[in-house]
């Protein structure tokens, strides 16, 4: 039985070569493509593939709250992580999502051929590298057990806080989440008063230093 798998990833470049590579395998069968993560939850909704790859570093919606938001909505998808990063936070905030397995980019091929193939087959992959990173990474929370950003906002001032930080304006957040500016309002104040950050360039700064956003993918100056 074909493997279906949906690529999510912002590189069109690193899509096209993923999507060469599996082709090549007579079990895996790429159904779709999404350069962000909102439209790799709504194709994963769509088309039910066996097996998401997902990158996390990608505008609109990271890879992180597209994995929860998948998990949540179709069980029966499994997401594998790809990331060009190995960082302990980012690591064990998308196993928390729900991913059932993070490698890097730098990684062979044929390790994520394995890390699709378990996740299909509803077991959790790791690399040596990456497992290596949640046990180092437990015996420092056991000692700084500081909550992260993942824990103290809640899913929807997530997505406020990231697509401010990429630049949007209240109104194109609106637009994007389907909501009233009143409420992105006050998405955007509850999230400044429980991080005790009071402006765009602070809420950016702290977007990219936990990971919700990246340098690459800043849409640009708020209006």
């Amino acid at each position: 039985m074909l493997t279906r798998i949906l690529l999510a990833d912002d590189h069109r470049i690193l899509r096209q070569g993923l999507r060469t590579m599996l082709a090549a395998e007579r079990e895996f069968e790429v159904v779709a493509e999404a350069e962000d993560g909102r439209t790799a939850v709504e194709l994963a909704e769509r088309l039910l593939p066996n097996v998401v790859v997902m990158d996390i570093g990608m505008p609109g919606l990271n890879g992180i709250e597209a994995t929860r938001q998948i998990v949540e909505r179709v069980p029966s998808v499994r997401v594998v992580a790809l990331s060009a990063y190995a960082d302990r936070r980012l690591i064990a905030e998308i196993l928390k999502a729900g991913a059932s397995g993070y490698l890097l980019k730098e990684s062979a091929y044929d390790e994520l051929a394995e890390a699709i193939r378990t996740a299909a087959a509803k077991k959790v992959y790791l690399s040596p590298r990456i497992a290596a990173e949640l046990v180092d990474d437990y015996v420092r929370m056991s000692k700084d057990p500081g909550p992260s950003v993942f824990e103290s906002l809640s899913p929807r001032e997530r997505e406020v806080l990231q697509l401010i930080a990429e630049g949007q304006s209240t109104k194109e957040v609106a637009r994007i989440l389907k909501v009233s500016v009143k409420t992105v309002e006050t998405h955007r104040r509850q999230l400044m008063n429980k991080l005790e950050l009071f402006s765009v360039a602070e809420l950016t700064r702290y977007a990219i230093r936990e990971g919700l956003v990246s340098l690459e993918t800043r849409a640009g100056s708020p209006a």
